[in-house]
């Protein structure tokens, strides 16, 4: 399995800090929103060359990881 560090980046100055696919302005949320909408892996890459499945799935997994750390506090 690839390590996100590999993939995944966050840097202030860039996108506000968002976590980004190193190399790239393009966000995790960014991904998320195009597959949501029904773009596919395939029309990503298309529109986006920077991009290969690889990192998508980087992505994906980093999306995966944070919300598996999320809790719920109760009040």
């Amino acid at each position: 399995m690839f390590k996100l560090n590999d993939f995944i980046g966050i840097d202030p100055s860039i996108r506000f800090g968002k976590p980004c696919v190193i190399g790239t302005r393009i966000t995790v949320q960014d991904i998320l929103e195009w597959l949501a909408s029904g773009m596919s892996f395939d029309d990503i890459i298309a529109d986006f060359p920077e991009l290969d499945m690889e990192k998508i799935r980087a992505a994906l997994a980093y999306a995966a990881h944070r919300e598996a750390r999320t809790k719920v506090l109760a009040a």
